[in-house]
């Protein structure tokens, strides 16, 4: 008994370790996708959402559709990471992710990707027959958007694209239909997209021409990729009113609106061709304003009225 006492077991060397590599792999995964900027898509699959219940869903049907967009953009994010790996590699502004470092593996990458697209397929299923039917479509064009940047400009809309089906994915979802108004709705939300992506984009024009990729700011300049974005977000704002008005929403979604408007013109005078100082700023952290207090407008507006 006294050896006992004195000559405790000693559990094996790295015991209790793999659960913790397991676990540092997933946050570092997460980070690596920013994982926070889930909300970019979001709030915007709510609002179509809430236009197909004229309200709130109920909270089963939230909580699958959060299980849906959270699977989507994180396959859609690690899958990119390993598409775009050999850039990363050669891009000063990426070697410093976690693929390139060698802090994870394409192999987990991969395998969490699959996991993520799991996550889509099921909530589709719990949500109706038609959304789990067109699942793997939308995992098709999530994942085939990392390649669109090889040979064609409009790369910026097809990414618009995988974010702009958000809404009407949750119409479908919920209703098992389309209308004019959730299609509008993501045609918006496309527009949106593509003209803060032109503006990230502006970042890596020399990279861009030296490996032969394709851009509208590689292609026309940054002056003009600046304007184009413009464009892109008065268009967004128009059609966004366009389903206001077809919606019969009220003073407090218009009242949004404006906001919106405000802070999208705040982005663009944060970012001007000879100074690109302020792109993450404008990227990050004035569209994650946008899309909250869009949705929030709107969904106020329709619990109100």
């Amino acid at each position: 008994m006294g050896d006992q006492l004195h000559n405790p077991v000693i559990a094996p060397q790295g015991s209790g370790r793999a659960p913790a590599r397991f676990f540092g792999k997933i946050r570092t995964t997460l980070e690596m996708i920013k994982f926070e900027h889930s909300i970019f898509a979001l709030p915007f699959a709510l609002t179509g959402a809430m236009l197909a219940e004229r309200g709130l869903p109920s909270w089963r049907q939230i909580f699958w559709l959060i299980v849906a967009m959270v699977g989507a953009r994180s396959a859609a994010m690690a899958f990119n990471r390993i598409a775009d790996l050999k850039y990363d590699k050669l891009n000063p502004r990426t070697q410093a992710r976690a693929l390139p470092k060698g802090e994870l593996s394409v192999s987990f990458t991969a395998a969490f990707t699959a996991l993520a697209c799991a996550m889509l397929v099921l909530a589709a299923w719990e949500l109706n027959p038609l959304a789990f039917r067109l699942s793997p479509v939308a995992i098709a064009i999530l994942l085939g958007y990392s390649y669109t940047k090889r040979f064609t400009l409009v790369s910026h809309l097809v990414l618009g694209f995988c974010l702009g089906i958000s809404p009407i994915a949750a119409w479908i979802a919920l209703r098992g239909d389309l209308s004019v108004s959730v299609l509008l709705l993501g045609a918006a939300v496309t527009l949106w997209v593509a003209g803060f992506d032109i503006i990230y984009a502006c970042q890596d024009v020399e990279f861009d021409h030296r490996l032969g990729l394709h851009s509208i700011p590689k292609r026309y300049g940054i002056a003009a990729a600046l304007y184009t974005s413009a464009a892109l977000h008065a268009g967004m704002l128009a059609l966004l009113v366009i389903v206001a008005r077809l919606e019969h929403l009220g003073w407090i979604a218009f009242a949004g609106l404006i906001v919106v408007a405000v802070l999208l013109a705040y982005e663009h005078a944060l970012v001007k061709p000879s100074d690109l100082s302020r792109v993450n700023a404008a990227f990050f952290t004035i569209n994650g304003y946008v899309s909250i207090l869009f949705f929030l407008s709107w969904a106020a507006d329709l619990l109100i009225y």
